[in-house]
């Protein structure tokens, strides 16, 4: 009689393996040397290991690692209401928020009492700048200004360890390539989160005013119609170090507008509930930005030609208006 039975595959074997041994150990010595990607993975071998790979303590380490902003009280107070906690907000938040599509026919969601604002600015991939604030989005004030959202208080100055230099184009796009940046938005209100920044710049440019140096992170969302721009504004002198002068984040629409606080803030809450999250190489970003930029430029062209039309029409109708009159009157 010949045997039947098939021998154990290797995912059974693995599984067995990882069954015989205790869970601390498996917690301790295997999983908090994971990443991420690797530790999602794991959660999908068996249910013990997703029972293992989802505990709360590991993806906090995992979350306060990649964006130390997280560790502020205030963060990790809403965290702990949101379902799955920091787990969550890994997944919500990494990578960037991009191009998404609206849902027309929904009513927009009415807007959160706050978002909280989560910020943190890397050098060389090490952290140099981390804050976390409240916006009150209720605020007839911020409901009808233009969004404007800024993360260091007035005056404030956050001194840095980069070193200006005198070769002014290498200096630019060594601080384009090894400056980036990381704002999340999180809706307390909806559990939801969002990284509207690119991380990786898209421009350096000197201001061409007061000679400060800008670098900017964009993310394109709501059918690549907005873009969301995040500004960090640079001082300093020649063989000193940096300073970090000003940091926010606005939304512009293909006219160049920038949007109002209400407007924004429901394209962010729509962007957190249905948004593609996207990471894209440094190539692509660049060509997203400047393909924006450029199309921002025409409206703008376009609407002037518009104008002088317009006001060239106006002087017409009035001149001939007034030789009518003169006309009718015997002149």
């Amino acid at each position: 009689m010949s045997d039947t039975t098939s021998p154990p595959s290797e995912k059974t074997q693995n599984t067995s393996i990882l069954a015989a041994l205790h869970s601390d150990i498996i917690h301790v010595h295997i999983l908090t040397r994971l990443d991420a990607a690797t530790l999602a993975s794991a959660a999908s071998v068996s249910s013990l290991m997703h029972r293992l790979c989802t505990q709360e303590d590991l993806w906090r380490q995992i979350c306060t690692a990649t964006w130390p902003s997280l560790r502020d009280p205030i963060a990790r107070r809403v965290i702990s209401t949101i379902p799955g906690g920091h787990r969550s907000i890994y997944s919500d938040a990494f990578p960037s928020l991009h191009h998404f599509s609206l849902h027309p026919a929904r009513p927009p969601p009415p807007p959160p009492e706050e978002l909280i604002s989560a910020v943190d600015i890397y050098y060389q991939g090490r952290p140099v700048f981390s804050r976390v604030k409240r916006i009150e989005t209720q605020k007839d004030w911020f409901l009808s200004s233009p969004l404007w959202v800024d993360a260091l208080e007035p005056n404030e100055m956050i001194p840095t360890t980069i070193k200006f230099t005198r070769k002014e184009e290498k200096w630019l796009k060594q601080l384009e390539e090894s400056l980036s940046v990381s704002w999340i938005m999180v809706d307390p209100t909806g559990k939801r989160a969002a990284n509207v920044s690119s991380r990786r710049a898209v421009l350096a440019r000197r201001h061409w005013l007061t000679r400060e140096v800008e670098v900017l992170y964009a993310a394109e969302m709501a059918r690549e119609r907005v873009q969301c721009v995040v500004k960090v504004t640079c001082g300093g002198k020649v063989g000193g170090e940096v300073h970090v002068r000003e940091v926010n984040l606005v939304m512009k629409d293909r006219e160049g507008r920038q949007l109002s606080g209400k407007e924004g803030v429901a394209i962010l809450q729509r962007g957190m509930e249905c948004g593609v999250r996207k990471r894209l190489d440094d190539v692509r970003e660049k060509e997203r930005f400047q393909k924006f930029t450029c199309l921002m430029k025409e409206s703008r062209e376009r609407k002037f030609r518009m104008e002088k039309a317009r006001d060239f029409l106006s002087t017409l109708f009035a001149f001939l208006a007034c030789l009518f009159f003169c006309f009718l009157a015997g002149f």
